[in-house]
């Protein structure tokens, strides 16, 4: 089978569900609910996910949970938690009101950064793990740190492509292609500063199997615009990562080969 093929028809597996869409969206930052549901839609995405702790889960209110296609997989996360025990607390929350085992697990460590507190994590991690959730970390891209939270039970691992909301794009790459290598059989998405369409690419290029990103669709002047360029940008560098890139070479190497050239 062709590597096109293979690409396009291959699923995206996490914890025994498949999906067809390798991109992941948010629901935050939108001007309006009407935008966020035609961006959703240009996404082709599958799964949403939700700020548990942003949102009224009782629907007293209006929010974008009203708006959402009924046909996405959401996917709570524990955005805003700073101690494992907060996270633990807001994922039994989401599992009780949405009916669902899937949670996002972010442990905040730094206020300003937003930059995970690893350590953190992986305590949330063990725990909601025993208490049966399918659990995806979100973390530093660190190898280390990654092996111990799919050692924990974790059903893949979210490593930082750059600072939440900054749109730097992936900042080590070095980091995130010696994840792949080290760790083959993971699920590994990348998650945070994606800015544009270029980066999504590289990040699937280096070998993610997937791309969470939620401010780079929603604060583009053309959310639906951008969200289209995310959804062939990750099919492409999917294509690129499995067709197999040429090496890398310090000098020019003619693109015909002088062999049989007549004299």
């Amino acid at each position: 089978m062709s590597t096109a093929v293979t690409a396009i028809t291959e699923n995206l597996e996490i914890a025994g569900r498949q999906f067809t869409s390798r991109l992941l969206i948010g629901t935050g930052k939108y001007r309006s609910f009407e935008e966020m549901k035609r961006a959703h839609h240009a996404s082709g995405a599958e799964i949403v996910t939700v700020a548990v702790r942003r949102v009224p889960l009782d629907r007293s209110t209006e929010s974008f949970l009203d708006h959402l296609d009924p046909s996405l997989v959401i996917l709570p996360n524990t955005a805003a938690c700073y101690t494992a025990e907060e996270a633990i607390r807001t994922a039994r929350l989401a599992r009780e009101a949405l009916g669902t085992d899937l949670v996002k697990l972010e442990v905040i460590g730094d206020q300003t950064t937003l930059f995970p507190d690893n350590e953190q994590t992986l305590e949330a991690a063990r725990v909601l793990v025993r208490e049966g959730f399918t659990v995806l970390p979100y973390f530093t891209d660190d190898l280390i740190m990654a092996k111990k939270l799919l050692d924990a039970g974790c059903a893949a691992v979210m490593p930082l492509a750059a600072p939440i909301g900054s749109g730097l794009g992936v900042q080590n790459p070095a980091n995130l292609r010696i994840m792949r290598e080290q760790l083959p059989h993971a699920t590994i998405i990348v998650d945070a500063g994606v800015g544009t369409a270029s980066d999504a690419a590289i990040a699937m290029e280096l070998g993610a199997d997937a791309v969470l990103m939620n401010t780079a669709i929603a604060e583009a002047r053309d959310s639906e615009g951008m969200a289209t360029a995310m959804r062939l940008a990750i099919e492409a560098g999917r294509l690129a990562y499995l067709a197999g890139r040429m090496p890398k070479r310090l000098y020019a190497s003619a693109s015909s080969p002088l062999a049989g050239v007549i004299r």
